[in-house]
Formats: structure tokens, C-alpha cells, sequence
């Protein structure tokens, strides 16, 4: 069992490795399943065995490489090191991720980030407000607003990053986002606990 999840992990890691190669030559839109199976050595049928298109494929790579890399931090005390962790990706992987921008949009990268960050700003917003009254559909807004907030930032960096400072940016990410949450969840809990 074990043997057949570390190959099938390995496999994924294969193709992965063989889309990005390719995207660096030519746009997604324009790469097929069978460029990526020569490339990597196996046959279709690997291939939907573990993908069912090549956005699926995308979408693992983009997971496994940066956003599962990220739980291993505190977002309590090491959101700095999300920040920065997600915008040194993106600058590593530029071509792989403009391409990725340019074949599902903007919108998709925004909702990607939104996808994956949620259930970390979740648990900060719970473990934050814990002793405080706060009614849990106010702290689903605030975690949809956090998490929003976030993803449009990581978006608008990555299409302007040359623009930008980066230290700077992950400095005001730092203290905006996730230094803010707090005094906004005590400020909740006042105006809640009063009524």
C-alpha cells in the first residue's frame, strides 16, 4: 500500500515536472496530453489513471509545490513566512506561472489562492477568537474577507511584481492582513458582547 501511494506520488511528480518543461516552451493552452506522456516516458492511460486534464495536472503541481509547502508554518506567529514562501514561488516559477495566468485568467489564480488559503485563515480566526463572542456567521465574514484580501494581493503582485517592492509588500501584507485580524476580532467581540 505504501509502495503503490509512493508510486503513484512519483508518477504525478513526473508529469508534473514534464508540463512544466513544457510550458516553458509554448503556452498551456497549447500543450496536449500526448506531448506531456512522450515527454515523461508513459502512456495516456497513466496519465488519466491519476488526472482527468491537464488543469487537473496544473492544479495538483500548484498544490503539492506551493501550497503544501505552506502548512508546515504557524499562520499565528509565521504569517510573514506564508507571504513570502507564496511570493518567492511565483518569482522562481514565472514563466510557468504566466503562462498558467494567461490560459484560465486572473480570476482563476485569485480563486485558487482563495481555495487554498481559507481553512488556514479559518483556523487562525478560531484560534484567535476563542474566548470572545463573536456569532459564527460574522466569523465566516471575516474569514471570507481575510482570505479575499489575501488572494487579491497575491494576484495583483504577481502581475505587477516588477513594480513593486517585495520586502515591502510582504511587510504590509504582514501588517494589514494578519497583524489586523486581532484588533478586529476584539473589536467584534466589544460590539457583540454588549448586545
Amino acid at each position: 500500500m505504501e509502495k503503490e501511494r509512493i508510486t503513484t506520488k512519483m508518477t504525478k511528480r513526473a508529469l508534473a515536472t514534464s508540463l512544466k518543461k513544457l510550458m516553458n516552451k509554448k503556452a498551456l493552452d497549447k500543450i496536449s496530453i500526448r506531448e506531456i506522456v512522450e515527454d515523461c516516458g508513459v502512456n495516456r492511460k497513466t496519465f488519466y489513471y491519476h488526472f482527468t486534464n491537464i488543469y487537473d495536472l496544473l492544479n495538483w503541481m500548484f498544490e503539492e509545490e506551493a501550497i503544501e509547502p505552506v502548512r508546515k508554518y504557524d499562520y499565528l506567529t509565521e504569517y510573514d513566512e506564508v507571504v513570502r514562501f507564496a511570493m518567492n514561488y511565483v518569482e522562481e516559477n514565472e514563466h510557468v506561472v504566466s503562462s498558467a495566468i494567461n490560459a484560465l485568467g486572473r480570476d482563476e489564480l485569485k480563486k485558487f489562492f482563495y481555495n487554498n488559503f481559507i481553512e488556514n485563515m479559518r483556523k487562525i480566526v478560531d484560534d484567535l477568537s476563542k474566548e470572545m463572542v463573536i456569532p459564527e456567521d460574522y466569523k465566516d465574514f471575516l474569514i471570507d474577507f481575510y482570505t479575499d484580501s489575501f488572494a487579491s494581493l497575491l494576484t495583483n503582485w504577481t502581475h505587477n511584481k516588477d513594480k513593486k517592492d517585495k520586502e515591502k509588500y510582504i511587510e504590509y501584507i504582514s501588517i494589514t492582513l494578519f497583524e489586523g485580524i486581532r484588533p478586529d476580532l476584539e473589536r467584534t467581540h466589544k460590539h457583540f458582547a454588549k448586545k
